[in-house]
């Protein structure tokens, strides 16, 4: 056996569910589910070229606008955006990956995060709280949000 060696620069998050693509996908496409997984987005519509804001919490209850821009629509597939925040100076940009695969009686979900510059101390951190906060709290919401959601199923 061989181990595969992770860019350390790159957040990559797995997860199983019970659902098929489709279910998935529209918890990652529909803006009110993506509020109950995530957070309120403005304008998100799942079109290349599409910008759209992410109101994201952070640790002192104010919230965070970060600048969004659709570049991967391969449904029920693939997902990409940019995801910018604002906030840095210059603003920081990332890019968010959504990738599901049919496997078995389910779907496997890959999230991948990227664009962090390790040897900056800031991004760095910023790189380990993005991993820590989508793997403990983001990704457990949207297998909640999927579980809650089928094809037939409204919004609730």
């Amino acid at each position: 056996m061989f181990e595969v060696e992770r860019d350390p620069a790159v957040v990559e998050l797995g997860v199983f569910v019970e659902q098929e693509p489709s279910t998935v996908w529209r918890a990652l496409t529909e803006p009110d589910l993506i509020a109950q997984w995530l957070s309120p987005t403005t304008g998100f519509a799942p079109r290349v070229g599409t910008t759209f804001i992410v109101e994201v919490p952070t640790p002192d209850d104010s919230a965070a606008e970060m600048a969004c821009q659709v570049t991967v629509v391969d449904p029920p597939r693939r997902l990409t955006y940019s995801w910018t925040d604002l906030r840095g100076d210059p603003p920081q940009r990332w890019l968010v990956d959504w990738q599901l695969s049919p496997h078995g009686h389910g779907t496997r979900i890959l999230m991948t995060m990227s664009g962090f510059d390790i040897a900056d101390r800031r991004q760095k951190m910023a790189r380990n709280a993005v991993e820590r906060g989508w793997d403990r709290t983001v990704l457990p919401a949207l297998v909640r949000v999927v579980g809650e959601t089928g094809p037939d199923r409204q919004v609730p």
